[in-house]
This record gives structure tokens, C-alpha cells and sequence, in this order.
């Protein structure tokens, strides 16, 4: 049987003629840690083991998939998402590292004004009486971590795609989470009259990449990921920015808080269109990339 070596170095080769190197071996080390259900540390230590009749089956059936250029969460039906376990298929759009460092803003966020805001009745933070409301969820990845993390919150979410959302609520069972998810078009003129509440958070990562920028995608994007979740038409890339904006304005608290993921061409467009909707303390943060990336603003009291 070959060693974990040998099967290694064979599949970083396969993948060399897809990815570069260094996400050749990535995929490779997530591969095998999956297959032989090793952490890392001990994969690294384990070179010399030999592979069973089943797990090589396994490798190769592994390695059939990801030769077409499906992504690794795909084939595995899983990834990893701010220490929560989530499922993905092809309705959903895969969790990337980006929205993590979204999430942690939020959180940051909320606890800062929960340990600094008085809880008066004008306040847009109450401790016991705090809702988030996540729009276009896909996987449901970002409600999940947020209320794994602030567990009193109320949190809802919403996305147009029956699909998504199933797999959405398959997510929180699994990571044991209590969220309120529904089907809705926050493009709708009726979106807004459906929903009742208000919150204290509304966050949103909507489809912002342009049809012009699918030249510059990877292949592996472009073929299996959902279109519905990630692309606008080039001349209106701003729609789904404006019409959340619009509804948070009228359905977040005084001193609520409106996060965005966003296009990294639009930082400067997403801070005036804020400004122009009654938000203040606006800010534009880069993503580990050095892109802008995030974007929140507070409604004013």
C-alpha cells in the first residue's frame, strides 16, 4: 500500500496543473487529514504510514472530483467557518476568510457597546433585548457564528433561495443554534412591509461582483458556485447596498448598526450612500488582502 508521502506528493502534482503550489498543497493536506482523520500536527508526523484498501479508494475517488475543478468544501461537503462546522453544496456559496473577519468585526462590535452603552430607551443596544438580522445568508455561516458568539442575541435571516436555506437550517441544527430563517426578496418592494421587527444589527454579504470581473475569477468559482449568489449586472452593482440601506434606515433601532461585506471598487460609493441615509461613525475596513472589504455604519439617534 502506498505511504501518506507517496500519495501526497502525487496528488499536489495532479492539482499543480489547476492551482498554484501553495493551494495545491493545501487542498492536499485537507484532503488527507479528512480521509485519515488526522489534525495536521499529525499528519505532518506520519509520512511513512501506508494507506488501507479504503482509504485509497477514497483518495482516488477524492481526486476524481477535485481534478474537475470542483473546490475541496464542495467535494468534502464541509468547511470550517469561525470554529463552526458547516455544511455546503452547490446552492450555497462557499464561507471564505473574508466574511470571518466581518463576523469578527460585528461581534467586537456588539460587546464593545454592550460593556459601554447605557441601556436607556433611546439606546440601540439593550442587552436582553438584542436582535441581528442577517440578509442574503446563504449557508447561514455568519448567523450561526454570530450567535455561537453572542448567545442572548435574537438573531433572524433571510435569502431568496429555498435551497440555501435549507441547508441554512441544516446548519444550525447541527451547530446547535437557535435561528429564525425565512424565505424573502430584499429587492421586493414588498420586503420591507413583510418584516415587523426592528434590530439592533442588520448585516448583509449580497452578490457584489460584477458580470465585467468574471474574467478574472477562477474556473473553479465560476463553474460551481451559485451565479444568484454572487454577480450584479454591471450597471446597477450597487442595487442590493441601496435597498438594504433603504430598509435598515427604517428598520434599525437609533444606534444600530449596519454592516456590509462589500466590492472592493465601491469603498468610497457604500461610505456616501451611508451618509446619505441618516448613518454615521461610518467606516471602510481591508480585509487581510489589503482590499476594502467591510463596511458599517451607526443609525443616528
Amino acid at each position: 500500500m502506498p505511504t501518506i508521502q507517496t500519495i501526497e506528493q502525487e496528488l499536489v502534482e495532479q492539482l499543480k496543473t489547476i492551482y498554484d503550489i501553495n493551494e495545491a498543497r493545501s487542498i492536499t493536506s485537507i484532503v488527507l487529514q479528512h480521509i485519515l482523520q488526522l489534525s495536521r500536527t499529525q499528519l505532518s508526523i506520519s509520512k511513512e504510514k501506508e494507506l488501507t484498501d479504503q482509504q485509497v479508494r477514497s483518495f482516488e475517488m477524492l481526486t476524481e472530483e477535485l481534478m474537475l475543478g470542483k473546490p475541496i468544501q464542495y467535494v468534502l461537503g464541509e468547511t470550517e467557518f469561525y470554529s463552526c462546522r458547516i455544511k455546503v453544496n452547490e446552492n450555497v456559496l462557499i464561507p471564505r476568510p473574508e466574511t470571518e473577519e466581518l463576523v469578527d468585526w460585528i461581534i467586537k462590535s456588539v460587546i464593545g457597546h454592550q460593556s459601554t452603552v447605557k441601556e436607556t430607551q433611546d439606546s440601540g443596544f439593550k442587552t436582553l433585548d438584542l436582535k441581528i438580522l442577517d440578509i442574503c445568508t446563504g449557508s447561514g455561516c455568519v448567523p450561526i457564528a454570530l450567535k455561537k458568539n453572542i448567545p442572548e442575541a435574537e438573531v433572524s435571516a433571510c435569502d431568496i433561495s429555498h435551497e440555501a436555506l435549507e441547508m441554512a437550517m441544516k446548519n444550525a441544527v447541527l451547530n446547535k443554534t437557535e435561528i429564525r430563517f425565512f424565505n424573502s426578496d430584499v429587492l421586493s418592494s414588498s420586503f420591507s412591509h413583510s418584516i415587523t421587527s426592528t434590530f439592533n444589527v442588520i448585516v448583509s454579504n449580497p452578490p457584489y461582483v460584477r458580470n465585467l470581473e468574471k474574467q478574472l475569477m477562477h474556473k473553479n468559482v465560476l463553474e460551481f458556485e451559485p451565479h444568484l449568489a454572487l454577480f450584479v449586472e454591471d450597471h446597477d452593482a450597487l442595487i442590493f447596498y441601496r435597498k438594504i440601506t433603504e430598509f435598515a434606515k427604517s428598520k434599525l433601532q437609533p444606534g444600530g448598526m449596519l454592516f456590509f461585506e462589500i466590492n472592493e471598487a465601491y469603498g468610497n460609493e457604500i461610505a456616501e450612500l451611508l451618509g446619505q441615509n441618516n448613518f454615521t461613525e461610518i467606516e471602510i475596513r481591508k480585509d487581510m488582502f489589503g482590499k476594502d472589504r467591510m463596511a458599517k455604519g451607526v443609525l443616528k439617534l
